[in-house]
């Protein structure tokens, strides 16, 4: 009998293998995205501390459309760099959470930097 792969499993397993070389600091936080069927979610988090600096998500009452599609990430994008720079925060290491980056992570990535955040 074949077995099916966890996808899941393998998605965590590539994260650990990207956090293993990337970390935030106060001075430059992590910018890391978590991506599921319905949203996507971004968090600019410092590790050093343990703390979210900044977050944002399809799933907040002020977010309008849908949230599994190109345009509802940018959106996310665009908003969590706004309220970082907002927090004094223009430089971020970008963490895709061991998803490939395309499609709405790309989307994620690009509207931020048209927003003003640098990575």
């Amino acid at each position: 009998m074949v077995s099916k792969k966890d996808k899941n499993a393998a998605r965590k397993r590539r994260h650990a293998r990207v956090r293993a070389k990337i970390s935030g600091t106060p001075e430059c936080p992590r910018l890391c995205v978590y991506r599921s069927n319905r949203h996507i979610s971004a968090q600019v988090i410092d590790d050093v501390n343990g703390v979210t600096l900044v977050s944002a998500t399809t799933q907040e009452k002020s977010f309008e459309g849908i949230g599994s599609n190109k345009e509802a990430a940018r959106k996310v994008g665009e908003t969590v760099a706004k309220r970082a720079i907002e927090k004094g925060i223009e430089t971020v290491v970008f963490d895709r959470g061991g998803y490939l980056y395309h499609g709405r992570v790309s989307e994620l990535a690009e509207g931020a930097r048209e927003a003003g955040l640098r990575f």
